[in-house]
């Protein structure tokens, strides 16, 4: 019965992680931990495997629909890496009560931060998919030819929006590792701003970042002597990966803002639960 409903939460992971590019991610923790009585550093590091795979398999299968960039994504996530190694190498000097409040902390964040992005675009939500299905039908694929730095024929830096780029990535790799989050709610916005992606690349490109932070961070975990259950986690990432070739095979066909106020209200609920369990332990 436990692995029925941690394979229903790999469902709702997949399907997050392939339809909106990231946001799933942040559920995995909390299912291993509640669902697969994992503790908090077994959890921390099987979250790293079922989203670096996840993820992995869900830009596959956005990048055969057309909706990722390569190149753009494979340097983001490069630079995300530093942040990435510092953070998994924290994660292993601290108190495992002290790592589940501040994963039930960001949680809380990410939550309130999903609730004021429902509410501020719900009355306009209808006509801004309008406009992005307009746009998705007209629009050529972005040509890879405003780099931020060039060396030849000359060198040149963009150098503002390579400091953005910079810090950004480097908060997103640290989250990765220390909490074993995808970061996908941080890519998505960093790829809009710092890259100038269009919206309909971002989530797809978004996947690419998350799977090499995640293999970056579980490559440090490795050494730390925590071993995850892993039959459940494999369980997990089966579906969770099947479920994300869906959802990004959905993300062109149907409009995802009903699938974001769901998987908010889903986020709040168990952010409230995680910090009602995480908090008490450390008083």
């Amino acid at each position: 019965m436990t692995l029925l409903l941690a394979a229903a939460a790999g469902a709702l992971i997949g399907l997050s992680l392939g339809a909106l590019g990231g946001g799933g991610s942040i559920l995995a923790v909390p299912v291993l931990i509640y669902l697969l009585d994992q503790s908090p550093a077994q959890a921390t590091t099987g979250s790293l495997v079922v989203v670096g795979l996840t993820s992995l398999i869900g830009a596959a299968a956005a990048h055969r629909e057309g909706n990722v960039l390569l190149g753009r994504g494979f340097v983001f996530g490069l630079v995300a890496t530093g942040g990435a190694v510092l953070g998994a190498a924290a994660s292993s000097r601290v108190p495992e009560d002290l790592l589940l409040a501040a994963f039930a902390a960001l949680m809380l964040l990410v939550g309130v931060i999903l609730a004021w992005r429902q509410i501020r675009h719900g009355q306009d939500s209808q006509s801004s998919q309008d406009s992005q299905d307009s746009a998705a039908g007209h629009a050529a694929r972005p040509a890879l030819d405003d780099p931020i730095i060039t060396f030849s024929p000359t060198f040149a830096c963009q150098c503002p929006r390579a400091l953005k780029v910079l810090g950004t990535a480097t908060i997103v790799g640290a989250l990765t590792g220390f909490l074993g989050v995808g970061g996908g709610f941080l890519v998505v916005p960093a790829l809009l701003l710092a890259l100038a992606l269009p919206i309909e690349y971002a989530a797809g490109t978004s996947l690419v970042v998350i799977t090499i932070t995640s293999a970056a961070a579980l490559a440090v975990r490795s050494g730390s002597g925590v071993q995850p259950d892993w039959t459940a986690v494999i369980v997990l990432t089966a579906v969770s990966a099947a479920a994300a070739v869906a959802g990004a095979r959905l993300a062109d066909r149907v409009d995802t803002g009903r699938l974001q106020a769901a998987f908010t209200v889903l986020v709040l609920g168990v952010a409230i639960y995680t910090a009602t369990q995480a908090l008490p332990a450390l008083a």
